[in-house]
């Protein structure tokens, strides 16, 4: 009974959990769409490369936390089946993916643009333009520190939203010097080389988002395992005489997946060791394993054993 109420509390208290992300998800979400329209707007009537390029940023945030918050739901929602064995887990890796490239075409567009405009300057309104910037700065500060306070921070998803916040942020904190130097030095070149600074930032954040995804939907193996520290720490164990056919990759953010064969000597108690190697594997946050047990006398592996050496 103690049991059960423990799963029970375990269960609920999960459940409290991802319904406070989605909370967190939708009031990003209807912020940064909101003051997006504001920016966009404030920035045709001023003429400023540098509030419409943070609007378009502003606009790759809003589809990044609905991306965010999809994934949340569909995650949550939809169960495993026979086709799609381990659910839509991966859905907010293939979001994050799309969030990335956005942020590279983003960054891509307001380089060209603001060039166009060094090339051919135009005269901005530097008050409008410092204001709308400044309440923007405010807008992206509130909206980071929600999503500081998720639960699931460390999520890829919810981390491609944070950086294109931060992009924003200093995108506004840059609209903000440029509209300063428009305003005190009639220097309005100011708007474009902002523009330009902040689309290497939010560039090498694309960047990042981008390879992350791409890599765990290439099942490459987590940046924070050693494979080889894993292969000798299972080596190392009492009974096993070789390790092989190892592979290590990322379902979805936080969820590490291994699977590998392992020859043990004669006379070993395989339940008892398989035991151990789940334990050992635990250290690694590797909670999701399939684990082949083979003595040293079987030689029908049909997997990746002729590629690698067994034993």
């Amino acid at each position: 009974m103690a049991q059960k109420s423990k799963l029970k509390h375990n269960h609920e208290s999960g459940l409290s959990h991802h319904a406070d992300n989605q909370t967190v998800m939708l009031f990003s979400f209807l912020i940064i769409t909101g003051f997006m329209i504001v920016e966009m707007i404030g920035g045709l009537l001023s003429h400023s490369l540098a509030l419409i390029s943070d609007a378009g940023h502003m606009l790759s945030d809003a589809v990044s936390l609905g991306f965010s918050l999809i994934a949340m739901l569909v995650g949550a929602k939809v169960p495993v089946n026979n086709r799609k064995t381990f659910g839509y887990r991966r859905f907010e890796i293939l979001a994050a993916l799309f969030n990335g490239v956005l942020l590279l075409v983003i960054s891509f567009w307001i380089v060209i643009e603001a060039i166009l405009r060094i090339r051919r300057p135009v005269s901005v309104a530097g008050g409008e333009m410092m204001v709308i910037a400044f309440l923007g700065m405010l807008v992206n500060i509130v909206v980071a520190v929600i999503l500081m306070r998720s639960r699931e921070k460390d999520n890829l998803n919810v981390r491609s939203a944070f950086l294109h916040v931060i992009g924003d942020l200093l995108g506004s904190i840059g609209a903000i010097i440029a509209s300063m130097l428009i305003i005190f030095f009639g220097w309005n070149l100011a708007d474009p080389i902002a523009s330009i600074v902040v689309s290497v930032i939010i560039l090498k954040s694309g960047w990042g988002v981008a390879r992350d995804a791409i890599n765990i939907l290439m099942e490459s193996k987590p940046d924070h395992i050693d494979i080889e520290d894993v292969r000798r720490a299972i080596q190392a164990l009492e009974g096993v005489d070789g390790v092989h056919d190892l592979h290590i990759w990322t379902i979805t953010s936080g969820f590490f997946s291994l699977s590998c064969h392992v020859t043990v000597k004669e006379n070993v108690n395989r339940d008892q060791l398989l035991e151990k190697i789940e334990s050992l594997l635990g250290n690694y946050h590797l909670d999701h394993s399939t684990i082949q047990i083979e003595s040293i006398h079987f030689l029908s592996c049909h997997s990746d054993c002729a590629h690698q050496k067994h034993g």
